[in-house]
Parts: C-alpha cells; sequence; structure tokens
C-alpha cells in the first residue's frame, strides 16, 4: 500500500523536479507513514509514502526489477494489493523460470509485466494503480483497477506528465508541469447534480483520473495513450431447475475464495460491521481465519439512524470482539474541513463523514479492514432496481399514453402521492435513472447555479454507458451504469478517503474478479423479486450470516441530517458557510439561504441539496479561496499493527 507520485518529464529531469516531486508528497502522507521516499533517473521522478502490509522487511519501493540480463530494467511504485500474487509468482516462475528477491507482491506486478506486456492486468485479482518504468524502451505504463478500488489522477502539460494517488499532490506540480488550475465549470455542474465528480473528471480541467478498468502508456514529451481493458459485462446464466443450490453453492465458494485472499497480510486484518448482510457475510466467512477478528462500526444516537445494536448482536452471533464508536453533531461538524481536504473532489455523500470515524478508530487496532462494498452492484441490492417490476404496466401503453401521463404529473402538486410513480413512469429507463443520487431537477439546479447549462446533464455521462448494454434485462442495465457512476464515483471514493486520510487500507471482497463472474451471470429473478434484493446472496450465506441479518431491510450509515439541518446541530454552521464562501460568481448564495431557511420551517425537505451545495462551499473555501485551512495532522501510528 502506498501513496505515490510520479513525474515523467518532457526533456530531462532535474534536480528542482525531484525536489518538487518529494516535497509533495507531503500530502499524501496519511497513505504511507511507514517509508517515505524518491527515485529518479534522467526522465523519470518516482515518489512514495509506503504503508508496509505484505513482505514489510523487503518489498520496498520503488522496487527495481528485470531478467536475469538486465536485473534493473523495470521500477515500479505500486499502491494497492494483489491478492493472488502468490498463484501468479509461481506460475511465472514455472512458465518462464522468473526468479524473485522478495517475498510480496509487487515483484509479481512487474515480472508479470515483463513476460506479459499488457495482459498481465488482466490477470491480478485485487486492487491497484501502479505505474512501471521501463528504462530499455523508455515507456511509462499506468494502469488502475478493473473496478476503481485505487484512485489515480493524470496531468500533462508543457513540462509533461505527472500521476499521483490524490489529486492535491498534483496541484502542487502544476507549475512544474505546465497546467493551469482552472475550475471545469462542467465538471461543477455534474457535480450538483449527481452529488460526486463524474470519471475522469475532476473539477480541475486539466487534471483528470484513470479510468477505473484502465491503462495507459506514456512517452516522453507525449500524450497519454488509454486503453480499457475490462469492461463488465452481464451473461445471465438462468438457473435450471434443479440447479438452484448448485448455483447458491456456486456464489458461496468464490465469495469465501475471495475472503481468504483479502485475509493475506502481515499484519492484522480486522471488519466493519453496519449489521446488513453485506458486511456481516464478509466478517463471518473472516472469523474462518482469524478467530481473534475485531469488527468496528458506527452510528449516532439519534433512534433509527443507527445499527449499533444490530451490528452488537450480529458480532455477537459470530463471535467477533466488537468496538463501536458513536458520533455526536459538534465532532461532525467539527470533522467537515479535513475530511473535505482528504477527499480532493467534494462529495456529497453525508455517510462518509461516520466513516472517517470508525475509521480512525479501527486504526488504533488494525491496519487492514475489510467491507462490503459492491455486493449491492454485483448482485441487486438497492431499492431502486425493483423499480422496473412496479413500472412495468407502462411499458404495454402506446408511446402517446405514456407521454401523456409525464404531462399529467406535471399538474399534480409537489407531495401528492401517485405523482413520482406517473412521471418515472412516462420516462425511458435512459432518463429517468442515473444512479443512487440526484440532488437538484433543472429548475432547482437554475435557481442556484449561476450558469446553468441545461446541456450538461447525467446524459452527458450516461448515455455511452446505456450503449453499452442495449438489450440486457433493465436490471442488468442499472447495476452496469452503476460500477461506472456510483459505485466509482461515490462509495469507492469515500471508502478509500476515508480509511487512507487515517492510514487504514480497506480491501472489498465483493469487488473480485472471480465474485463479479459469478456474479454477473445470476438472472434477474435470482436478484430481484416483489419481497426482496439480492435474492440470490441471501440465498448463498444461509448457514454463513446469522437469521436476524440475513433478510434485512437495508440501512447501512445512514445520517440525521435531515433533522440537524432544521435545528441546533447543523443549521448555524450551515448558515455561517453560506455566509462566508467566496462563491458568489458560481451560486446565488441568497437562493441558498432560502433553501436552507425553508429546510429550517419545514417547507419543504432540501437537505440532500443544502448539503451537496455546503460541501462544495467548504471544498471552493480549501482549494480554491485558502479561506479555510485545516488541521491536518501528522500520522502517528505503530507499524507492526
Amino acid at each position: 500500500m502506498c501513496g505515490l507520485l510520479g513525474l515523467l518529464t518532457s526533456g530531462e529531469t532535474s534536480d528542482n523536479a525531484v525536489s518538487q516531486v518529494d516535497q509533495a508528497m507531503h500530502c499524501l502522507r496519511h497513505r504511507g507513514p511507514d517509508e517515505h521516499g524518491t527515485w529518479h533517473d534522467n526522465h523519470v521522478v518516482f515518489g512514495f509514502n509506503r504503508l508496509s502490509i505484505i513482505d514489510i522487511e523487503h518489498s520496498h519501493q520503488p522496487l527495481r526489477w528485470g531478467p536475469e540480463e538486465n536485473p534493473e530494467r523495470y521500477a515500479l511504485t505500486f499502491n494497492g494489493e494483489i491478492y493472488n500474487y502468490l498463484e501468479v509468482r509461481a506460475e511465472l516462475a514455472e512458465q518462464f523460470g522468473a526468479q524473485f528477491v522478495t517475498e510480496g507482491d509487487s515483484e509479481a506486478i512487474v515480472a508479470a509485466f515483463h513476460y506479459w506486456g499488457e495482459d498481465a492486468v488482466r490477470r491480478l485479482r485485487g486492487m491497484f494503480a501502479f505505474a512501471i518504468w521501463d528504462t530499455q524502451t523508455r515507456e511509462l505504463f499506468i494502469a488502475r483497477d478493473p473496478f476503481g478500488i485505487k484512485p489515480l489522477f493524470l496531468a500533462t502539460g508543457t513540462g509533461g506528465t505527472a500521476f499521483g494517488s490524490e489529486k492535491k499532490s498534483l496541484l502542487e506540480l502544476a507549475s512544474l508541469i505546465g497546467i493551469g488550475t482552472e475550475l471545469d465549470p462542467r465538471a461543477v455542474e455534474h457535480y450538483t447534480v449527481l452529488q460526486y465528480v463524474p470519471e475522469p473528471e475532476t473539477l480541475h480541467k486539466q487534471i483528470r483520473r484513470l479510468e477505473s478498468g484502465c491503462f495507459a502508456r506514456v512517452r516522453p514529451g507525449e500524450e497519454p495513450v488509454i486503453t480499457r481493458y475490462f469492461t463488465p459485462t452481464f451473461p445471465v446464466r438462468p438457473f435450471a431447475a434443479g440447479t438452484e443450490q448448485a448455483r447458491y453453492r456456486e456464489i458461496a465458494e468464490a465469495l469465501e475464495d475471495s475472503v481468504a485472499k483479502h485475509m493475506r497480510a502481515d499484519v492484522t486484518v480486522g471488519s466493519f460491521l453496519s449489521g446488513g448482510i453485506d458486511s456481516t457475510a464478509i466478517a463471518a466467512l473472516a472469523m474462518r481465519h482469524n478467530p481473534n477478528l475485531i469488527t468496528f462500526t458506527t452510528g449516532f444516537e439519534r433512534e433509527g439512524y443507527s445499527e449499533v445494536d444490530v451490528a452488537a448482536e450480529s458480532a455477537e452471533a459470530i463471535g467477533a470482539r466488537h468496538v463501536v464508536k458513536v458520533v455526536s453533531p459538534s465532532e461532525f461538524a467539527a470533522a467537515i474541513p479535513e475530511i473535505v481536504w482528504y477527499l480532493d473532489d467534494p462529495v456529497a455523500d453525508p455517510a462518509l463523514v461516520p466513516l472517517w470515524f470508525v475509521a480512525k478508530e479501527a486504526r488504533k487496532h488494525v491496519k487492514v479492514v475489510l467491507s462490503g462494498e459492491g455486493a449491492d452492484e454485483l448482485f441487486g441490492g438497492y431499492t431502486i432496481y425493483r423499480e422496473p417490476i412496479s413500472l412495468k404496466p407502462f411499458e404495454y401503453l402506446p408511446k402517446g399514453l405514456r407521454k401523456a401521463a409525464g404531462k399529467l404529473s406535471e399538474r399534480i402538486p409537489e407531495g401528492t402521492r401517485g405523482k413520482s410513480l406517473l412521471n418515472r413512469g412516462s420516462l425511458t429507463l435512459e432518463e429517468r435513472y442515473y444512479g443512487n443520487a440526484r440532488s437538484f431537477n433543472d429548475a432547482q439546479l437554475r435557481a442556484v447555479l449561476r450558469d446553468f447549462r441545461p446541456e450538461w446533464t447525467h446524459r452527458d455521462v450516461t448515455d455511452p454507458i446505456y450503449a453499452q448494454s442495449q438489450g440486457w434485462d433493465p436490471v442488468a442495465r442499472m447495476q452496469h451504469l452503476d460500477l461506472f457512476t456510483w459505485l466509482r464515483g461515490d462509495i469507492l471514493v469515500k471508502a478509500d478517503k476515508m480509511t487512507m486520510a487515517n492510514s487504514l487500507e480497506l480491501r472489498v471482497p465483493f469487488l473480485d474478479p472471480e465474485v463479479f463472474r459469478v456474479a454477473s451471470q445470476v438472472p434477474l429473478d435470482q436478484k430481484i423479486t416483489k419481497s426482496t434484493t439480492k435474492y440470490a446472496l441471501r440465498q448463498a450465506l444461509e448457514g454463513i450470516v446469522p437469521g436476524h441479518v440475513l433478510h434485512r431491510a437495508k440501512l447501512g450509515f445512514p445520517v440525521p441530517l435531515r433533522h440537524w439541518l432544521r435545528g441546533t446541530e447543523l443549521f448555524d454552521w450551515a448558515h455561517e458557510q453560506i455566509e462566508a464562501s467566496g462563491t458568489d460568481h458560481l451560486l446565488d448564495k441568497a437562493a441558498v439561504a432560502k433553501m436552507l431557511n425553508d429546510h429550517r420551517d419545514g417547507v419543504s425537505d432540501h437537505s440532500r441539496r443544502l448539503w451537496t451545495v455546503l460541501i462544495f462551499m467548504v471544498w471552493h473555501g480549501i482549494f480554491v479561496e485558502n479561506r479555510i485551512v485545516p488541521e491536518i495532522s501528522e500520522p502517528a501510528y505503530p507499524v507492526s499493527l
């Protein structure tokens, strides 16, 4: 695990370039407090901060490796973990006679690249963002894992191409690589609609992200050439009569194998436990490999916004030691500037705040945690995936009647029962569904965003994705869309940023290529029924997950934001953010203030919209105005947890 930063210069490496990369690495210190350094040759500078997890004593970075005739041909810097590294090393040794001098997973990557070329990335089971510099061909190869668990930012200017685990480190190098720091107005609008910035965008116009499932080749003085190596598909395989139990066993075995491989570490591994089926399954399977497993959960004192009791009951049922962190409203508000600094770009998901707190608590006990992210996208867990069932009658209506239903819905007052059903039933899937978040409709956005552009819609993001899933069943299309939007834009960003902020590695066993292969074949009727979601997964986990959890509705880490923004907990804080913000040129602050007052007075529930704007204001105060300067403490964790 490593916070990496690199520069491929257009000309030759200078002492100034090495110095600036070394200084910019301070922005990434939380990602790797165990080891720090830089390495360079005539064209490349690699910087790294290492969090040592596997082969602590020998797998230092950057790793130099090569065949016998040129043993230092490659230099590798790598963020992540390769869970099948033992199998990869064994195959390379048997097939090519590859030799290794460490016991870690880093050598498996660079040796695989040497012998298999770009096909190596398709053979790795893990989470990764890495860069390999080939001193012989003078070409840089960078790659990111299939689902986007680990981040990688890119920027190319007159001075070369920079890449790093966090955007803030690239901003430190802006003048060196010759890029500007102006904001991207389209990305700002996308953020306000989606609550996150969709890949490959960032809020800075000249800094992009290497997308999930992609690699790039870069030569000095040239633009990166990007290739997609992983495109998820859902080749459904119906359950033949009498094969149901065998298919459920196949799911359980794939997940158990993934958890076993995700437990590989030279340090203690714990597990997050929210009280739901996904995290409980992971923790229960992890207990088979570590009977002393510690589980962690968080919640709030307000009734209905905590799964602390259920999580504790689950931990007791599987025999795990359990640690709880309860977050108060004052703690919540005080942590926001620091959390936004770690995020790089705003993510308006309030659940990331309790996640930051539980990660901070977990780091006192362990260095690695498992978590249940990805199960909903793979197995059909979101309630909205059941929408095609409720809207199916509309499919039998002539196109004209469906449009008429939509027009009728516009005349029905807000809040009236049936209005939303009529409206959504009149729309195609492509028009109505673009992930699990929507803060503003066009009218609301036009009132708040000064330079609102109606042509910059969610369909900029979703249409190219939907084009790949023509002919699939509607739930598979929604799952596919979420893999490219909600999962990698929100879920995995908050998971990575909030854990690495606390020098804690988070592993997600559901997002494993073999688990995905099995999940992608599950037919519609085994994902969604009239009464439940994730049907096949629930059946597969019988006997693994305690009964009180197996059929519970999803809750997660909900935040009482609606209540806090109306009361003393957050109203004054929100009002102060609006008053102090220097975003007047971007936002109509009077309209935002009115939203806050209307929310307080019960006129309408604006909590999600307000949170979206407030987090952007805090972000702008940190990264644009320099008005907010969060206190970022130096990591002070023991190396060997």
